[in-house]
């Protein structure tokens, strides 16, 4: 199974700004309260290419699972590795160019690969109307591809043989009370599809309401105002460590 969404976007704040606010979305939830299930970030690399003059950026976030507990309990642990701390790793690259106007980033999670991979890439570019435009403003258009590699590998073991999903994966040795025996391979890709696709809509409403939010107190405070809330947070956090 695959499955892609894409939704198209426009901030009312120029360009510099807004790919501030992107690399800013995670740092608080003082500065960004959509992102209290983000429970850190870390940046792994950073370079300025000199041929280029892009900055490339690799980060990686750790995040609260989305995957709902029910389903957790459902799927076999061979799936879901075993993870009983309900997190997931989500790595994040990016590339900006400030001359040309336009970044570029991808982010895909690193857990539950074997039951759904989640792959997000955003192009944020100047319109090409800026020049006339009154107040300049930053288009983004988002795309996320979802693979069921878990219906996938039940079609492929299922062959081009009417066999069933039971006699595939017996309850007894997966797990799970015989869910996936039940459900065969349409209703698995059908309940992931369901599952990935009402997610996203959610999330992509809540990451763009949090980048419009660090963007107002951009406006209002400056970049210095959003860092002394992001020390501050840090501080915080350094405390009960």
């Amino acid at each position: 199974m695959v499955l892609t969404h894409t939704t198209k976007d426009t901030y009312t704040h120029p360009f510099p700004t807004v790919t501030l606010a992107y690399f800013l979305r995670y740092c608080s939830p003082q500065l960004n309260p959509f992102a209290t299930h983000v429970l850190s970030t870390d940046t792994i690399s950073s370079h300025v290419d000199p041929d280029t003059g892009r900055l490339h950026t690799t980060r990686i976030h750790l995040k609260k699972s989305k995957m709902p507990p029910a389903v957790m309990k459902l799927l076999p642990t061979s799936l879901t590795g075993g993870a009983s701390d309900k997190a997931s790793y989500i790595l994040e690259t990016s590339v900006v160019d400030m001359r040309e106007g336009w970044m570029s980033t991808e982010s895909r999670n690193l857990n539950f690969v074997g039951v759904l991979s989640v792959v997000e890439k955003q192009l944020y570019k100047v319109p090409a109307e800026q020049n006339t435009a009154p107040n300049p403003t930053t288009d983004v258009e988002t795309t996320v591809v979802f693979r069921s590699r878990l219906g996938e590998r039940i079609r492929d073991r299922l062959g081009p043989q009417p066999q069933t999903a039971a006699a595939l994966v017996p309850a007894q040795q997966e797990g799970g009370g015989g869910w996936l025996a039940r459900l065969g391979a349409r209703g698995v890709q059908r309940s992931i599809e369901s599952l990935a696709s009402t997610k996203t809509i959610d999330q992509l409403s809540k990451s763009r309401e949090g980048m419009r939010i660090i963007l107002e107190r951009l406006r209002q405070t400056g970049i210095m105002g959003a860092l002394e809330l992001r020390k501050m947070a840090r501080e915080r956090a350094a405390e009960t460590v």
